[in-house]
C-alpha cells in the first residue's frame, strides 16, 4: 500500500521506551516508495546509527541574536520590558544581551523605536541529510551546551518537508511533553505514543495523552516490553478508549540486536508483517479522522 502525504510522529512521555526502535523499523518496513525519517531528538539523535545513511549534505543552523547599536540607542528600555526571558536588559546607559536566554522571537528588534537593534547570529547546531536505501534520513545535532532545541527542530522539519521527495514522513520526536516535543509533533497527521507497562511509563503516558489531545491529533499506543511490568497501561487505555496498535514483547534477541545497532525486522522477519499492519492501522485511522472532520 502506498501512503499519500502523511506525516507520522513517534513520541513518548519519557525516554527509553523505544521511540527510535519503532521509527526506524517502521521506516524500513515501507516498500515501493521513498520514506523521509526526521530525527528531531536533536539533543541525542540516534536513528542514523541504525540506518547508517550515506550523508550527502550538512548544513549549519543559526538563530537570531540581538546586537545593540549604542550610538542609536536611547535607553528607553522598551526592549527589556518586552523580553519575557531576560535576554536583553537596559541598565542606565548600558544594554546587556544574554544570548543563552534569547528565544529569537525578534520582538526586541520590532519594538525598538529608533531601530538600534541589528541582526547577529549564533550557531546552534547542524542538520545532516542522507539516504539509507529508500529511506531519506534527516537529523539535527544540537551543539553541546545549547538549550534552544526548537529552532533546530524547525530546521530539521523544514529540510524534510520542503522538498517533494516523499509522500510519507516519519518524525522521531524528543521524549517528554515539553516545548521541543510540541515543536516536533506540531501539524502532523498521527502520533504514535510508545510506552512501557511500568508505573513510570503509565504516569508519563498520561501526560503525553493529555498533550496530543490538547493538540487534537489522532493517536494510538504501542506497548514496548509488553511481557514485563503490570497491566495498568492496558486498563488505562481501555478506560480512555485509546487503541493499542502493537505490543512488542521483552525478548533478549531484540535487546541484544538494539545494543549493536540492528533493526528488529532484520533480526526477526515476522516483525516486518507486524509493522506493515501497524502502518495500515495508522493509515485507516487517519482516513477515518479525515472523514469525521469533513
Amino acid at each position: 500500500m502506498e501512503f499519500k502525504k502523511i506525516i507520522i510522529a513517534i513520541a513518548s512521555g519519557k525516554g527509553g521506551t523505544g521511540k527510535t526502535t519503532v521509527a526506524t523499523n517502521l521506516a524500513k518496513t515501507v516498500t515501493g516508495q521513498t520514506v523521509t525519517l526526521m530525527d528531531c531528538d536533536v539533543e541525542e539523535p540516534n536513528a542514523h546509527l541504525f540506518l547508517n545513511p550515506e550523508i550527502r549534505e550538512e548544513e549549519p543552523v543559526d538563530i537570531f541574536i540581538p546586537r545593540v547599536d549604542l550610538d542609536r540607542c536611547t535607553h528607553c528600555g522598551k526592549c527589556s520590558e518586552l523580553c519575557q526571558f531576560g535576554a536583553i536588559v537596559t541598565i542606565k546607559d548600558k544594554v546587556l544581551v544574554f544570548p543563552e536566554l534569547c528565544h529569537s522571537c525578534l520582538g526586541c528588534k520590532r519594538i525598538c523605536p529608533v531601530e538600534a537593534i541589528e541582526d547577529d547570529k549564533k550557531a546552534i547546531g547542524t542538520v545532516s541529510m542522507g539516504f539509507s536505501e529508500s529511506v531519506r534520513c534527516i537529523y539535527g545535532t544540537l551543539k553541546i551546551g545549547e538549550a534552544m532545541a526548537p529552532p533546530l527542530i524547525q530546521a530539521v522539519k523544514k529540510a524534510g518537508l520542503s522538498k517533494k521527495v516523499s509522500d510519507l514522513s516519519i518524525i522521531d520526536a524528543p521524549p517528554g511533553t515539553s516545548c521541543p516535543v510540541i515543536e516536533a509533533i506540531k501539524n502532523v497527521d498521527f502520533v504514535v505514543l510508545v510506552t512501557e507497562p511500568t508505573p513510570f511509563g503509565l504516569h508519563d503516558l498520561k501526560l503525553a495523552v493529555g498533550m496530543v489531545r490538547i493538540l487534537e491529533i489522532p493517536f494510538g499506543i504501542i506497548v514496548n516490553r509488553s511481557t514485563t511490568g503490570d497491566r495498568q497501561v492496558w486498563h488505562y487505555c481501555h478506560k480512555e478508549n485509546i487503541p493499542i496498535l502493537l505490543e512488542i514483547p521483552d525478548e533478549r534477541e531484540i535487546a541484544e540486536g538494539y545494543a549493536i545497532g540492528k533493526l528488529m525486522i532484520d533480526l526477526k522477519p515476522e516483525y516486518k508483517n507486524k509493522f506493515q499492519n501497524l502502518m495500515n492501522k495508522i493509515h485507516q485511522t487517519i482516513a477515518s479522522s479525515a472523514k469525521v472532520i469533513a
